[in-house]
């Protein structure tokens, strides 16, 4: 991966949320159809990251690029347009909404083409097909962020921002998530992803960023950090 051809660029980037930054001077990579993974002891600013990247916090340094145009303190609601996709942890669905309705609202930025594209991801997603009459309150931890999933896709993105999709979830609906993730990757998607469980996002990352007290610590392949004695210590752990 050539760092030209990066879809987006984050440069010393600095957030939080008022007082002293959660992350400061922290810089990123990701890359069409590859998986960025951050990763990082829990206080890191992950997740704060993501929500500066996805327009949720404005930063108060450093920029952001998507397919070289910069998108920096632009709000959420303008980076959908500018085709970014951001899938929070949690209050990612309408509760009291269909799954074909929720997906009718993912796709609101959408000219045209929104059954269509409902279509493609009922065959993504079989399981929303079979049951997209039923409201998403009924649905299962693992079906909600299904449902998350694929209303991030209704849009087309460039970017895919997952905030720990699978946090909850048991270890058969991990599994699942994850296959749809290299789905999706498959399509040429770009996916940044917050997780808790390092091992398992390091074995899917492409690129991969760890980040200590909100600033770059290590970065490389996934393969490169699941191998580096620091991060196995630190963050993964040995397996038994």
């Amino acid at each position: 991966m050539n760092d030209e051809d990066a879809v987006m660029r984050v440069e010393g980037l600095t957030a939080g949320y008022g007082g002293p930054p959660i992350i400061e001077g922290v810089s990123i990579k990701a890359f069409r159809g590859a998986i960025t993974a951050i990763v990082g002891p829990n206080g890191a600013g992950k997740s704060t990251l993501l929500k500066t990247v996805a327009g949720l916090i404005r930063p108060s340094a450093g920029k952001i690029f998507v397919q070289d145009k910069e998108i920096t303190g632009l709000p959420a609601e303008a980076l959908v347009r500018r085709g970014i996709a951001y899938v929070p942890q949690v209050e990612n669905v309408f509760p009291d909404l269909t799954i074909r309705e929720n997906l009718d609202m993912g796709g609101y930025v959408r000219k045209s083409g929104i059954r269509e594209r409902i279509d493609q991801l009922f065959e993504l997603f079989p399981d929303l097909k079979a049951s997209s009459q039923r409201r998403a309150s009924t649905l299962s931890g693992g079906q909600r962020t299904m449902l998350a999933l694929a209303r991030g896709l209704m849009v087309d993105p460039a970017v895919l921002i997952l905030d720990e999709p699978s946090v909850g979830l048991s270890p058969r609906f991990q599994a699942l998530i994850w296959e749809r993730i290299e789905q999706i990757r498959a399509t040429n998607v770009s996916i940044i992803i917050v997780e808790q469980n390092t091992r398992e996002t390091l074995r899917h990352a492409q690129r991969a960023y760890v980040l200590v007290l909100g600033k770059n610590r290590l970065e490389g392949t996934g393969r490169e950090l699941l191998e580096d004695p620091e991060v196995v210590q630190l963050y993964v752990g040995r397996l038994s």
